[in-house]
């Protein structure tokens, strides 16, 4: 089949955090074909991605053959070949991701195939999953048996106390042998790291994530071996196998965590996890639940781990993809549906 018509559109939504995520938050790409098949994707990047992809990546796709895993990955190649100008990372690498997406769900149509099995041999069932968000409790109650919570650094001595508070409360509700994680989203530095691992070290905390930024590679590959047993984790905020490989050259972290809308889709995603293989450092991807990153870990060597962004008991949220899967008792799995098993509320779109 032929790609006939591609388009990016950044979604109507309402319940978005104040913040950089209010104009640049997750895009949806539809993608054409001559023979009716569409096929959906999702990408970062919001309006910026979207004139990256309206205005320079469709009109390289029109007209592109896409009959095969091998054509996906040609086109990434070429994709990322043409914009590399203004690309490599950030926002060129979120809009080639939603691209990416939508023809991988685009050849799961056309052969009736859940995207798992284009992937490869299916390795897991249900995927375990756990809850990220402050009602520990709550969680519980849902079934989850792992769970992730944010602590933000401000300044205070205090913000040790909170930290000790929330993993004491957090290893109470969930049990000795529960997952405990802590997303610091970079507002730690390496003293606070190395003060947190030593107060923390009974709560048996099982990585802290993005405690520095992305590009300090050298600082978090000294803290590794410092914190242990807790890993050091990281990796939303990088993009491609290539960046990947600067963060193995590095030795910066002990797991990775890719976001497959973010860093180049399906297609990159399996390259981070042949390197990621080769230097025998674990993958879970950011925000596995969602079907991008499911498929994935499915069937992949991904770790056994999808994490849910289960929020607040009570809140509203914006319900952009219809049929996605639920966790139920802790466990999420993708459907066998064609493709990624979704399609967009049109009126969101």
């Amino acid at each position: 089949m032929k790609i006939t018509d591609v388009k990016a559109v950044y979604p109507r939504y309402k319940h978005l955090a104040s913040s950089w995520r209010t104009r640049l938050w997750q895009i949806v790409v539809r993608v054409e074909s001559d023979t009716g098949v569409i096929g959906y994707g999702y990408g970062g990047g919001g309006l910026a991605a979207v004139e990256v992809v309206n205005g320079h990546l469709r009109d390289l796709l029109i007209g592109a053959s896409l009959d095969s895993v091998d054509d996906i990955v040609s086109t990434w190649d070429a994709l990322y070949t043409a914009s590399i100008p203004y690309g490599r990372k950030g926002i060129g690498i979120m809009a080639l991701s939603g691209v990416d997406l939508a023809l991988w769900d685009l050849l799961g149509h056309a052969e009736r195939r859940p995207v798992y099995e284009l992937i490869g041999q299916r390795s897991k069932g249900k995927v375990t999953a756990y809850a990220t968000g402050s009602d520990a409790e709550w969680y519980r109650e849902l079934g989850f048996t792992a769970h992730k919570f944010s602590h933000h650094w401000a300044g205070s001595p205090s913000d040790y106390d909170t930290a000790v508070e929330r993993s004491a409360r957090a290893r109470e509700v969930f049990g000795a042998d529960a997952r405990i994680m802590i997303d610091t989203y970079m507002s730690w530095d390496a003293e606070v790291t190395l003060e947190m691992a030593r107060l923390l070290r009974d709560y048996e905390i099982y990585w802290f994530e993005d405690v520095l930024t992305p590009d300090d590679l050298s600082a978090q590959a000294a803290l590794r071996p410092a914190i242990k047993p807790t890993l050091l984790a990281g990796g939303e905020h990088e993009f491609t196998q290539f960046g990947f490989q600067e963060v193995a050259r590095a030795g910066a972290l002990d797991l990775w965590q890719p976001d497959i809308t973010w860093c180049g889709g399906i297609t990159a995603g399996l390259r981070i996890l042949d390197l990621a293989c080769t230097e025998g450092i674990p993958v879970a991807p950011h925000r596995g639940h969602e079907v991008w990153g499911l498929h994935l870990i499915v069937s992949s060597d991904c770790l056994d781990l999808a994490e849910v962004n289960q929020g607040e008991r009570g809140a509203t949220g914006d319900e952009l993809w219809i049929g996605r899967p639920r966790a139920i008792d802790g466990y999420i799995e993708p459907s066998d549906a064609p493709g990624f098993g979704v399609k967009p509320d049109e009126a969101m779109l």
